[in-house]
């Protein structure tokens, strides 16, 4: 374990720590520029309040639409939003819905988490400071399409934790911005040695520069800001997923299959994409829907065109 006391990459996977696993650790060098991304967690704002509480009253499995519509209620950026989302073209209502309590009904809890949880990320990623080689933009849109994507393969597709594809979606670059941010000489160098080399991945490069990852940091981060250990363990093993487990597919899979559809539409972070071949319709078909690519084109199209707008 290094010590911020996270998860470590070893050899090609994150391990996490023997106090809640049970692996073994092994150690990692510390280099002052590793250590020094690892800081630029401190720069992370945290969640907000009531976001907090919305999580963990989603959590709960016995929640109710009052209780969730008090904690909304409070919050009037959030409100309005959610009344924004429930009369937009997503949702086709003839009439307008006024009442928050009625659009959480309309809307469904899955669809309010995930909407809550945009709204503060979103609010969040405008108070970091970032480098002007960093495009915010095209972060957002990229993090919000790979969200939108896990979300709709997790209700088609059996998976381990479905109910953590949006937010493992939404959070998985994070660890590029922290870079960025962080050791903004050193991202440019990795964007210098990542395009001007065919075979080597985004991953290699940040290795060879920094000694670490950006899912490792991202992971981290993630950890400090106390999400599910799935959603963390998935974000750290993007780059290379868990084996699934019998018919069930594992959370870091269904990341990676999404990061890789939404690449293929050209939703990306233009200057460290991950180059990839052939087009979304191919990966729907090779993840064995082929059948309903059409409709989860056509889904995506709707939720994230509605859902861009919030960023």
């Amino acid at each position: 374990m290094d010590n911020t006391g996270i998860a470590v990459r070893t050899t090609g996977k994150v391990v996490y720590p023997a106090d809640e696993s049970g692996v073994t650790i092994a150690a990692v060098p510390q280099t002052p520029l590793r250590e020094r991304a690892f800081r630029a967690m401190n720069q992370l704002p945290p969640f907000s309040p009531t976001l907090n509480r919305l999580l963990a009253t989603l959590a709960k499995e016995d929640v109710f639409y009052a209780e969730l519509a008090t904690i909304i209620e409070k919050d009037t950026v959030l409100a309005g939003n959610v009344l924004k989302l429930v009369n937009s073209a997503l949702y086709a209502r003839s009439g307008t819905v006024n009442s928050v309590r009625y659009a959480i009904s309309i809307i469904g809890l899955n669809k309010l988490r995930n909407l809550a949880l945009s709204l503060s990320v979103a609010k969040l990623w405008k108070q970091v400071k970032t480098p002007k080689s960093w495009s915010q933009a095209a972060f957002n849109q990229h993090s919000l399409a790979t969200a939108v994507m896990a979300d709709l393969l997790a209700q088609r597709l059996k998976v381990r934790y479905p109910e953590g594809g949006f937010t493992a979606g939404l959070l998985h670059a994070m660890g590029k911005m922290m870079t960025a941010t962080g050791l903004p000489d050193q991202f440019e160098q990795i964007l210098q040695l990542y395009q001007s080399s065919s075979a080597m991945t985004m991953e290699e490069a940040e290795f060879q520069l920094i000694g670490c990852c950006h899912a490792e940091l991202c992971a981290a981060a993630l950890g400090q800001w106390k999400l599910p250990p799935d959603i963390q363990e998935a974000v750290g093993n993007q780059h290379d997923p868990r084996p699934n487990l019998g018919e069930q597919m594992d959370l870091s899979r269904l990341l990676a299959e999404a990061h890789n559809v939404v690449n293929l539409l050209g939703i990306t972070i233009p200057a460290c994409a991950t180059l990839t071949k052939g087009t979304a319709e191919d990966a729907l078909a090779h993840l064995g829907l082929g059948t309903d690519t059409a409709r989860i084109l056509a889904d995506f199209d709707a939720e994230f065109g509605t859902m861009r707008g919030f960023f």
